[in-house]
């Protein structure tokens, strides 16, 4: 799902494109964590999705451990007790890195620095010198 709300573009993923499965989680929790398929792992293909091209490219070039070669998210939840806690964290943490690739980043246009202040930094730099030449040692 795509939408505007001022210039702020959001995008929620379609659960449908969504992969869940659970599992036994890890460390501790007593018998609980032997017994019950509470955590959840979410799998979400990133290239077979439906996200604009320009968003899943921005996501594709994340530098995320969690993204495989193939272009495939993998998001581990086992935080709460409960499945149903586990799998709206995993698809909010997923929503959450989606969203922070949404925005197009702003190209930076690189500026001259102005004639003050190239003026004083020199002057600094003089300053510096003339400071740094009085440690030295004294001649008579």
């Amino acid at each position: 799902m795509t939408g505007t709300t001022g210039t702020v573009q959001w995008l929620q993923v379609d659960e449908r494109e969504v992969d869940i499965t659970a599992m036994r989680a890890q460390g501790a929790g007593g018998q609980n964590v032997n017994k019950v398929s509470s955590a959840v792992h979410l799998r979400f293909d990133i290239t077979a999705s439906s996200l604009p091209l320009d968003v899943k490219a921005r996501l594709l070039a994340l530098r995320d451990s969690r993204i495989t070669h193939d272009g495939v998210l993998v998001i581990k939840a086992q935080q709460y007790r409960s499945q149903e806690q586990n799998r709206a964290d995993a698809l909010a943490r997923l929503n959450a890195l989606v969203q922070s690739v949404a925005q197009a980043p702003t190209v930076r246009r690189p500026t001259k620095p102005t004639y003050g202040s190239r003026q004083r930094r020199l002057e600094g730099k003089a300053q510096r010198s003339v400071t740094k030449t009085l440690r030295g040692k004294v001649h008579d």
